[in-house]
């Protein structure tokens, strides 16, 4: 007999969110998208290289700076507008608080989503989420199909643009939260595209 997976509810606050059993033995992650909980669809290989390039690029930026700031892969989100129905999760993110051994990361200063063709909409939809957070300086989006990504940086006053600033190889891609400088062809060196 094959034993069916519960179904989840259909509304739930984030704290009932964050202590739900999905009863999901995929080991995908969840999303709760303005209330409804969404399983996030497994990442393409090539989804999978760049975030993990990407990440290896900025720790090791970290580390040799000796910074206080540290990547995490998957960090939960929850945003200032509409907290208590949404909790997000990009692809990597950057704090550079402690660790507190929560489920949710503190004080994220850099997010990082990859856009690839199946998810693009869904993705999207979290990055204005992340405008929200007080703590976030940059959001960047990675594109997973060509080797072009969106900076997305908050201003002076506190605002964001209206439009991101498109970088494509050879230009080097600058990430002042975190004082990161890289050619955007290293974010692509396992992701098997060419400029």
């Amino acid at each position: 007999m094959v034993a069916l997976r519960k179904r989840p509810p259909a509304r739930m606050t984030v704290d009932e969110f964050l202590v739900w059993d999905s009863d999901d033995l995929t080991g995908r992650c969840w999303e709760l998208v303005d209330g409804e909980p969404l399983l996030m669809a497994p990442a393409s290989e090539r989804h999978g290289a760049i975030q993990i390039e990407i990440a290896r690029l900025l720790g090791n930026h970290l580390l040799a700076r000796k910074s206080p700031c540290r990547v995490i892969g998957e960090p939960g989100i929850v945003p200032k507008v509409r907290s208590s129905e949404n909790f997000r999760v990009p692809d990597l993110g950057v704090t550079c608080t402690p660790p507190a051994n929560t489920i949710m990361t503190q004080e994220p200063v850099l997010l990082i989503e990859i856009l690839s063709p199946g998810n693009e909409g869904r993705t999207r939809s979290n990055i204005w989420t992340y405008t929200t957070i007080p703590s976030v300086q940059e959001i960047l989006a990675v594109r997973s199909t060509r080797m072009e990504v969106e900076l997305l940086r908050r201003g002076a006053d506190g605002h964001w643009p209206d439009m991101a600033t498109i970088v494509r190889p050879p230009d080097t891609l600058e990430l002042v939260s975190v004082s990161f400088a890289a050619p955007v062809a290293d974010l692509y060196r396992t992701a098997g595209l060419t400029a």
